[in-house]
């Protein structure tokens, strides 16, 4: 299964960047990305090092505000990792790895680590004594590398999870530094940074599983048979594109999704649609209610209609089987947290 894995991601790893190359030579736009989006996700086999200029804490958080106060940032950054996460390494190196984005994180910001699965002993700025791994379980980080980010109230600013490609995490950074989280959604401030930038076809990618308009989603009054999962895309998506030519022409992800309702909405278009606590939106209007800021998200409702899991970050082979697993086995009842399941259920 996994040289089949393997081999299926350099075949869609070659139709990603053979796709990149022809929309450059089509574009008079620069690409801002190159193969940030595309790794194997596979858990790491030796261990991430953090890297040597993160801050150094006793894990009080208030105290950890209060020092980036007296040092001139403007915020604190709590990444949520652990040791052997690809999507962890990624972020280390295509985000923090690059010059530009270092100085800037290192100039108005303070960076502590807690270990998602760790047992240091924190101090939250509820004044409550945790682990690093209830803490982060309180925190409802399903997904690592997550990233929150507190200005010098201590108040959440914003709040990555999973891996950003790099031109998005430093629009996260310059909106929190900037203070625009107090005027906007990082949505709407993110839209304009990525106006610039220009890939694929105009229209939305196709696949199998979807299934047909009208979208009458609604099961708050009558229960549906099986999970609905809603990706919610938008032409011209880098990251749409790159889900489809790789995790969605897997064999195994395709038995996963027959096993759900699917359904494909353009969280840009005014396409009318029944949600499925039973309230009448455009699709645009749904996205900015479930406050989505990256394309493509991923979410998942149970058969009454409540949100289970959303994947709102790059997603690939390894973590979207285990969230489509976690969701057809119905493991979210027992486990209302992904990590909690994932711990239990070592894959």
């Amino acid at each position: 299964m996994k040289k089949q894995w393997l081999l299926q991601y350099h075949i869609a790893a070659a139709i990603v960047l053979l796709s990149i190359l022809l929309s450059w030579s089509l574009s008079s736009v620069a690409a801002p990305i190159n193969d940030d989006l595309v790794f194997d996700d596979e858990p790491l086999k030796d261990s991430l090092v953090l890297p040597d200029w993160f801050k150094v804490s006793f894990l009080e958080l208030t105290e950890d505000v209060a020092e980036a106060s007296e040092n001139g940032k403007r915020g604190l950054i709590i990444y949520f990792g652990q040791k052997h996460c690809p999507y962890c390494k990624a972020q280390l190196e295509n985000n923090w790895g690059q010059k530009d984005i270092l100085a800037y994180t290192q100039k108005h910001f303070d960076v502590i680590a807690i270990d998602v699965r760790g047992q240091k002993q924190l101090t939250g700025f509820d004044g409550e004594i945790y682990s690093e791994k209830s803490y982060s379980i309180e925190q409802n980080t399903n997904f690592t590398p997550s990233l929150v980010f507190y200005d010098l109230e201590g108040k959440e600013a914003l709040r990555l999870r999973g891996y950003r490609p790099p031109y998005q995490f430093r629009a996260a950074l310059e909106y929190v530094a900037d203070e625009h989280y107090k005027k906007e959604p990082f949505g709407v401030y993110l839209a304009r940074a990525e106006a610039a930038y220009s890939f694929g076809q105009d229209q939305l990618n196709e696949h199998e599983r979807f299934l047909s308009p009208p979208y009458a989603l609604d099961r708050s009054q009558i229960a549906a048979q099986r999970p609905l999962l809603v990706t919610f895309e938008r032409p011209r998506c880098h990251a749409c594109d790159v889900l489809h030519a790789g995790p969605l022409v897997n064999k195994g992800i395709h038995s996963l999704l027959a096993k759900l309702d699917v359904v494909q909405i353009d969280m840009e278009s005014d396409t009318r649609v029944l949600t499925p606590v039973g309230k009448k939106r455009t699709a645009k209007q749904w996205a900015s209610e479930l406050e989505l800021d990256y394309a493509p998200t991923l979410v998942f409702f149970d058969e009454q209609g409540k949100e289970i899991i959303r994947i709102d970050s790059v997603v690939w082979f390894y973590r979207l089987q285990n969230v489509l697993t976690y969701v057809t086995s119905k493991g979210y009842l027992k486990y209302p947290n992904f990590q909690m399941w994932r711990q239990q259920n070592r894959r």
